[in-house]
């Protein structure tokens, strides 16, 4: 391998592809009950959605403008290093890679797996399968994403147009051939046992923002197709395109799935769905048919595998970037001669994932590092200030349409939700940022050989 360049291969479908398949994965399918025991009513969940999905609009307005002015390998970490200096941006990279991006790829790829078992009927947990095909699929996706980037390319956007057709096939599925009734957005959900939702979450402010804690996770992702804007062809008009592109869709689709939920069902009904069950399985048997809870649950598999390959192939341009800075293993800045992408920074995520997937932390390790990737993204947000303050950028670069206001009300929200996270559980907050830390000696260590002018 050598340190060569990468190849600009993503045109706008394959980089919108990235947004739609990285943020499309299980919540659209997952969250709508608890969601109707949260707020009460169906316009109640919808409004959730739409206000979700305009403050994810709002994050990538103000990315985009970001991606456009630095289309480099990395998105986040360059935007943070730029903005604040080598040590943020080490301290970001550091705890995406070992604790948040592989510790969500080690979720979903237990996600996937658990699906598949599903759809197996129980087959994959008798023969005790389950951990071993997870790790199966970090495998295949690491691999996969090693060819050329043109090819994970055609990958991802192959796999989001399946998930796109999925999501609408529900909808439509819903409103044509079930039996509805449009006297259920008049109902509510009262009287409904809401299993597994605590009554302090349910009905008013604090429902309300519990509801779109669910629905801001399920429009997580769409910040990452920054990571390959090295990769991107005319990425000063394609990547925002892409970002603000991609929202959009995936926004269209949550709100027209959970409209179809309710047409079908009423509110109580949608409450009233066991945790082992999904709003969107009982739809589907509705107009398919009892017994076809597998072959949702292999659909859903289908969903989370897509969202497995798109998040391995973005993120590895992390510790990619951060090795060429010097401030990681110096072998993963090297790419493949004959692929140009970064293979020894993808096998040593997909390594480190694999030992997450086996040691069961996963959960606790994303648990605790949302807090301080919540800070990052924060800071990130606010850099545009700083960049607007420092230079104007190349005449005709796309800017942040509603500037100033538009970035202030999306660090406003990321912000509450950081001190709401740091009020209610302040010890996985301070593990959160104990992880991050632990960082500080390995940046100490790795920055003495850069130049002080680098």
């Amino acid at each position: 391998m050598t340190a060569g360049a990468l190849v600009r291969g993503l045109g706008l479908l394959a980089a919108t592809a990235m947004v739609v398949g990285d943020v499309i994965g299980t919540g659209v399918f997952l969250k709508a009950r608890v969601m109707t025991c949260n707020v009460g009513t169906p316009i109640g969940v919808i409004l959730v959605w739409v206000v979700g999905g305009l403050l994810s609009l709002a994050g990538a307005l103000t990315y985009a403008e970001l991606a456009a002015m630095m289309p480099e390998a990395g998105g986040e970490y360059v935007f943070i290093r730029e903005a604040y200096g080598r040590v943020w941006g080490f301290l970001y990279g550091w705890t995406r890679f070992f604790v948040a991006t592989t510790g969500g790829l080690a979720g979903l790829a237990a996600g996937f797996a658990i699906f598949l078992n599903i759809a197996s009927g129980g087959r994959l947990a008798a023969q005790g399968l389950v951990t071993i095909v997870a790790a199966g699929a970090v495998v295949i996706v690491t691999l996969v994403n090693c060819a050329q980037i043109t090819v994970g390319g055609r990958i991802a956007s192959f796999m989001a147009a399946l998930k796109v057709t999925l999501v609408a096939g529900v909808g439509l599925g819903a409103f044509l051939l079930a039996r509805g009734d449009w006297a259920h957005y008049a109902m509510t959900a009262a009287g409904s046992a809401c299993d597994g939702v605590p009554a302090s979450a349910r009905g008013g402010l604090a429902g309300f923002g519990a509801a779109m804690l669910g629905a801001m996770w399920s429009y997580n992702g769409w910040n990452e197709v920054t990571y390959v804007g090295g990769e991107i062809k005319d990425p000063e008009r394609n990547l925002p395109r892409a970002i603000i592109g991609g929202i959009a869709i995936i926004a269209t689709l949550y709100i027209f799935a959970n409209a179809a939920y309710f047409f079908v069902f009423s509110p109580l009904e949608v409450a009233d769905i066991p945790i082992s069950s999904s709003v969107a399985t009982e739809v589907v048997a509705r107009f398919l048919g009892a017994g076809t809870g597998g072959v949702m649950a292999a659909a859903l598999a289908m969903s989370v595998f897509g969202s497995l390959q798109v998040v391995s192939l973005v993120s590895a341009r992390i510790p990619y970037a951060m090795a060429r800075d010097g401030l990681f293993f110096g072998a993963l800045s090297r790419l493949s001669p004959r692929t140009h992408v970064p293979v020894l920074a993808l096998l040593a995520q997909g390594a480190w994932t694999v030992v997450l997937v086996y040691s069961g932390s996963y959960d606790t390790l994303t648990d605790y590092a949302i807090f301080a990737v919540l800070i990052f993204v924060t800071l990130a947000t606010a850099s545009v200030f700083v960049f607007r303050r420092r230079h104007a950028g190349p005449p005709g670069i796309y800017r942040t349409i509603g500037y100033p206001v538009v970035p202030i009300v999306f660090m406003v929200v990321a912000g509450a939700i950081v001190v709401n996270t740091l009020v209610a559980t302040p010890g996985r907050a301070l593990a959160g940022v104990g992880l991050m830390l632990a960082g500080l000696p390995f940046y100490w260590y790795w920055s003495r050989s850069i130049p002080t002018d680098h």
